[in-house]
């Protein structure tokens, strides 16, 4: 079964200030966080703004991405919409370039039919059964409306080609359920940076986080001091990131993750409308909790 840990960032799109692709800051945040000990990339994700970005865009990124990165890292596609045939359709591609798993969100615009478990279960069954590479689920149920239950989990557990989910709800009861009842070797991941510490301590097996674009050092001293089974240590770093995390995931979002991204030297911009630049009071306000977290 593949097997992914350490810290992954669901890397941001950069976009020009005509809302296009930015391929020279692609580059220079891949290469960037190449220096680091990120495991790899999640490469259109919910933080890469996914569901604005065309196919022809989401292939463009696909490839830039695979050029750029070091060898090392490990590549992961967000492919997850709301139709199992045209999710297969774009992890395949991304299969074809080079990427070794496929983060798949739970769809969620039919919710009155979705929000069934026996509706679910087959969605990421006929998703798995045509993918070229592992898929992981993706639940975030404040955004979507959809939460996928510990028990829809546990038997996709048992799916041959399903070999994780990024659990992104912010409950770490419901990651222990998870990690309880599922196949053994299946990994439990947490899409939560506030909870990062003690996500690894009931056993996690990494995170795939936001906050990761902007100060990756920060999360990677989490990993880092799990590994080597200092709690306080990972605890202490916790208590740092904290306000900062909460700040670019639920108060403000990707342009507040965005603005976190230029102040540590990479590469945020402009977020792609409807989204808007937050204000300079927010500015203000990211600025002072990631005073210290460097990128």
């Amino acid at each position: 079964m593949f097997k992914l840990q350490g810290i992954l960032p669901p890397i941001a799109t950069p976009f020009d200030h005509h809302g296009e692709l930015y391929q020279a800051k692609v580059q220079h945040n891949v290469e960037k966080w190449n220096r680091t000990g990120l495991a790899g990339y999640v490469v259109c994700g919910s933080t890469g703004e996914s569901v604005y970005l065309t196919t022809e865009e989401k292939m463009q990124l696909w490839r830039w991405v695979a050029e750029y990165a070091a060898p090392d890292k490990v590549l992961l596609c967000g492919t997850g919409v709301e139709s199992v045939r045209e999710t297969v359709a774009l992890t395949n591609a991304a299969a074809g370039m080079g990427y070794k798993a496929a983060m798949v969100r739970t769809p969620h615009y039919y919710k009155n039919l979705i929000h069934r478990m026996d509706s679910q279960v087959l969605y990421f069954r006929a998703v798995a059964d045509q993918a070229k590479i592992p898929v992981m689920i993706y639940n975030w149920p404040q955004v979507t409306g959809v939460d996928i239950s510990p028990e829809a989990v546990a038997t996709l557990s048992q799916h041959p080609n399903i070999f994780a989910i990024k659990e992104s709800s912010g409950s770490l009861e419901k990651c222990i359920q998870m990690l309880q009842e599922v196949k053994s070797g299946f990994q439990v991941l947490t899409g939560s940076a506030p909870i990062l510490a003690p996500s690894l301590a009931i056993g996690c097996s990494g995170a795939v986080l936001a906050f990761a674009n902007a100060a990756p050092y920060a999360a990677i001293s989490i990993w880092e001091a799990h590994r080597s089974r200092e709690f306080a240590a990972s605890m202490d770093w916790q208590k740092r990131i904290l306000r900062a995390a909460q700040l670019v995931t639920v108060k403000y979002g990707i342009p507040g993750l965005k603005y976190a991204m230029d102040l540590n030297g990479y590469y945020g911009g402009p977020p792609r409308l409807p989204l808007t630049g937050i204000t300079p009071q927010a500015q203000q306000e990211i600025a002072k909790a990631f005073d210290g977290l460097k990128g």
